[in-house]
C-alpha cells in the first residue's frame, strides 16, 4: 500500500538560515540570517548596493549570536560593517530591527524606516507596582514574570510563554524594560516618499495591517518590491489582536488589494521565505484566506449565540494551533465583524463576549 503524502506547499520560510550570497537584480543581494522562531528559520537581509557602500534591509535578531551572522553575510559579499551607510527597517518586530541600532554606532549608517516606526514589542507603558486580577482571580503586580504581562482588549491576562521568554535569553535579549526598542529612524518616510538604494529611486509603500508601521518599497525600474511581513509567500503575516492602531485587519486586506497598483512587479522580495513572481496573485490569495476565516466566525457566531474570545478560537480553529497567537488573531477578526456592524459585545464577569445583534 502507498504511503500518503503531504500534499501542503513547502514553507520555504521555515528553512534554517543558509550562507549563500544570491544576486537577486542589480545591485540586488539576497542573504539569509538565522531566526528560531514559531513557523520562522531566517529572515532576509537584502543588499542593496552603490558606489558608496551597501544598505542593508531587516539586520536580523538582536544579540551577539545575530550579530555575528550578519558580519559573516557581509564579508561573503565582499563587505565590512564599516560600509554599511544605511539600514531600512520594514516594520517594529524585533526579528527585523535587531541590528539596526548597532550599526548606527558601530558604522555610522543612518536608519530608515516609515515616520510611525516604533517599539510594538516592548513591554505596555504600565506602574510596575499595578495589580491586575486575571480571569481566574489572581492577582498580578506589574508586568508580571515575564516582564510583558499585559491585560487583553478581550480581558483575560497575557504573558509570553517560559520557553520563549528562555530563548530571548538565550540570544542575549533582554526582557522586560531591557527588551531592545524599534530604533528612532533618521530618515522618516511616509507614502510615497522616494528613497536612491543601489543607484536608482524607490517609492516608499505604506503598507499597515501586520503592524501599522509596515513599509514596502517599490523599484518601478526594475519591477522589485521588498514586501517585508506583507506578502509572504506561503505563509499569513499575524494579524494581532494587540494592534497597535484601530481596525488592524481591514487596513491589512485594503494594503493587500494596493499590491494591483504595482501589477509590474516581477518581482517580489518577502522578509521570509522565497522571493516569488506573483505579488498580485499571493496578496488575493491571502486576501481570500482571512475572508474565508471571517465567514467561519460568522457561522460560529451562529452557532455559538453568546461566547468569549476563546471558544470563538476553539471553533475556528484547530486544537495544534491554540494558544495565544490564535486568541489575538480570532479577536482581531471578531472586533473587524463588530465594526462592521455584523456582531455585537457584551462583558461577562470581566470578558468580552461577542454576540449576534438582537439576542
Amino acid at each position: 500500500m502507498s504511503q500518503p503524502t503531504d500534499t501542503r506547499p513547502e514553507r520555504s520560510e521555515k528553512r534554517p538560515a543558509t550562507d549563500e550570497i544570491t544576486e537577486l537584480a542589480p545591485g540586488v543581494l539576497r542573504s539569509q540570517l538565522p531566526v528560531q522562531l514559531p513557523g520562522l528559520g531566517h529572515v532576509n537581509c537584502y543588499m542593496l548596493q552603490d558606489g558608496d557602500g551597501v544598505a542593508l534591509v531587516d539586520p536580523g535578531l538582536p544579540g551577539e549570536q545575530a550579530w555575528q551572522a550578519l558580519v559573516d553575510r557581509l564579508k561573503r559579499a565582499d563587505y565590512s560593517v564599516g560600509d554599511v551607510h544605511t539600514v531600512i527597517v520594514t516594520h517594529s518586530h524585533y526579528d527585523h530591527y535587531g541590528g539596526a541600532e548597532r550599526l548606527r554606532e558601530e558604522a555610522g549608517a543612518r536608519i530608515v524606516g516609515h515616520r510611525d516606526l516604533f517599539n510594538s514589542m516592548a513591554p505596555p507603558d504600565i506602574d510596575d507596582d499595578a495589580e491586575f486580577i486575571d480571569i481566574d482571580g489572581e492577582v498580578k503586580i506589574g508586568r508580571g514574570e515575564t516582564g510583558f504581562g499585559r491585560v487583553t482588549p478581550w480581558g483575560t491576562w497575557s504573558e509570553p510563554p517560559t520557553e520563549v521568554v528562555e530563548h530571548w535569553q538565550k540570544l542575549g535579549i533582554g526582557v522586560g524594560n531591557d527588551f531592545p526598542h524599534a530604533p528612532r529612524p533618521d530618515l522618516a518616510l511616509g507614502d510615497a516618499d522616494q528613497i536612491m538604494l543601489a543607484g536608482r529611486p524607490w517609492v516608499a509603500v505604506h503598507t499597515p495591517g501586520h503592524t501599522a508601521d509596515h513599509l514596502c518599497l517599490y523599484d518601478a525600474e526594475n519591477g522589485l518590491m521588498l514586501t517585508g511581513d506583507h506578502v509572504l509567500p506561503t505563509i499569513t503575516p499575524h494579524i494581532s489582536g494587540f494592534a497597535d492602531g484601530e481596525a488592524p485587519l481591514k487596513k491589512f486586506m485594503d494594503s493587500l488589494q494596493r499590491m494591483h497598483d504595482y501589477s509590474d512587479v516581477t518581482l517580489a522580495m518577502p522578509a521570509h521565505g522565497d522571493p516569488f513572481t506573483d505579488l498580485t496573485g499571493r496578496a488575493d490569495h491571502i486576501c481570500g484566506h482571512h475572508l474565508e476565516r471571517l465567514d467561519e466566525f460568522r457561522a460560529a457566531a451562529a452557532e455559538l449565540e453568546t461566547a468569549n474570545v476563546n471558544a470563538y478560537m476553539k471553533h475556528a480553529f484547530k486544537e495544534r494551533s491554540w494558544g495565544s497567537m490564535a486568541e489575538s488573531e480570532t479577536y482581531a477578526h471578531l472586533d473587524h465583524l463588530r465594526d462592521h456592524g455584523e456582531l455585537d459585545t457584551t462583558w461577562v464577569n470581566g470578558l468580552l463576549h461577542f454576540t449576534q445583534p438582537g439576542l
